[in-house]
This record gives C-alpha cells, structure tokens and sequence, in this order.
C-alpha cells in the first residue's frame, strides 16, 4: 500500500551536513506552491492545519479531517509527502495501528509522532513513547517515523543542558523501536543541537526558529532535517491581510446601522 520507492526516496534526503529543508504546508494550494518552488518533499504542519480549519493545535481538527486534506494534497502533488501526525489520535497501539494505516492509505510515506500527551500533562514514558512507535511501524515498515520528543518546548531555555540526558536516552530507546528520525523541536542553542547530532542513531531534526541559527549554520552543526513549522502559514496569511488592509483602506468593516 505504502510508495516504497517514494519513501527510500524521502528517507535518503535526510543527510547530516546537508539538511533536508521543509517548509511546511497546510493545505493542496500550498503544497503545489512549495512544490513550483523547487521542494524535495512535502510536510504538513500540525498548528497550520489546525488554524487553517478555524480550530486550535493538538488535535482538534478530527482525524476524517486531517485524512480528507491528505488526500487532496496528495492527489495535487507527486513528491513524499510527511504528515504531522501529533500523537498519532489514539493513545494505545491498538488504536494507533487503525489511525495510521488510514494516514498511509490516504497518501502519505512518513509522519511526525509526538511524545507529548495530548489532552493530559506531560511526556509518555520512554517506554511507552517506544512501544508507541513500534505499532506504526508494524503497520508501515518502510514509512518513515519522525519520532519528535516534548522535552525543549515543554521547558524554558534556561532548562534545556539539564534535559540533555533525558533527550539522548529518548533519542535511543525511539531508535531501537524502529524509528527514522529524532525531532527536537524548541532547542536553539547551538552547542546543545551539535551535542544531540554527534550523540542521535537518529538524523536529527531541527525546528527552524528566527532567533536560533539559520539552516547554513544548522547544516554546520550536523542537522539533518531543517523545518519551518508554522511560520510559512503566518507569512502568507500576514501577505493576506495586509493586501486586505490596501484594499479596505485599513478599516474596520462597517456594522449595521
């Protein structure tokens, strides 16, 4: 069922040195426009979906949702495509197994999978984040599982040397279980992001943020997998809304009289 070709081909893209770089999409319109822009793969974002639907992230736009929009986007476009699939709508196997075969049948060759505990407080335990990802990956051997732990945007910056250790053991125990890549979102610093790379089974994934270094640097530092996460979804509804304000001269539609 899964394009085995089309996931060889997105896992091999992500090089150590040389990132895969994703800026992430929302819906098929944008999907097509990264791909005119000369995109390798093509990623959802969870937070964009989300917003896009007019509801919050973590998994408020139900799962029949999240797999109608794959399928546009997949029938738009011909390149691998990666869904975020937050914490994946279930919290046992036994309904992971159901809701990720949907996501594969419905187009998709890789997705993200959270450790975070959605609706609740807190992280999975290492070992059943672990048996977690081993359910998707009894459904899709060859998909490619981006196993993205909490841990830094959970914590202040100020925390993240002391979760160091906890990062790495996370990274190992996600590998073990079949996991393809390691997603670090929330860490900047770049001595603790070289630190992760040199340390990860796992190429590592960087979340792109204005204020950490650029993807050159990131490349430096050993980064496999660069993604800009929500942050193409407010440069086009800013776009948006600003060509809205020339055009209502910047005021407020009127009310009823």
């Amino acid at each position: 069922m899964i394009n085995e070709d089309k996931a060889r081909a997105f896992a091999a893209l992500h090089v150590p040195g040389d990132p895969l770089v994703l800026f992430n999409i929302w819906d098929a319109g944008s999907a097509k426009a990264v791909v005119e822009a000369g995109a390798r793969a093509v990623a959802t974002g969870s937070w964009s979906v989300a917003t896009a639907h007019g509801v919050s992230d973590a998994e408020a736009v139900q799962l029949d949702d999240v797999l109608a929009n794959l399928r546009r986007i997949a029938a738009a476009v011909d390149l691998p495509i990666t869904l975020d699939f937050e914490g994946g709508y279930a919290r046992h196997p036994e309904g992971l197994d159901a809701s990720f075969f949907r996501v594969i049948e419905a187009g998709a060759i890789a997705c993200n999978f959270e450790d975070q505990i959605i609706g609740g407080d807190g992280l999975y335990s290492i070992a059943e984040q672990a048996s977690r990802i081993a359910a998707l990956k009894a459904v899709a051997p060859a998909a490619f599982v981006n196993a993205r732990t909490d841990l830094f945007l959970k914590n202040g910056a100020d925390r993240h040397d002391g979760l160091m250790y906890e990062a790495r053991e996370r990274g190992a125990a996600y590998a073990q279980a079949g996991a393809d890549g390691f997603f670090v979102p929330g860490l900047n610093d770049e001595t603790l992001i070289a630190a992760i790379c040199e340390a990860s089974p796992l190429p590592v994934n960087i979340m792109r943020d204005p204020s950490g270094p650029g993807v050159a640097r990131l490349a430096e530092l050993g980064v496999a997998r660069v993604s800009y996460a929500g942050g193409p979804y407010c440069i086009a509804m800013n776009a948006f809304s600003d060509a809205a304000r020339k055009v209502y001269g910047g005021r407020s539609r009127p009310g009823p009289a």
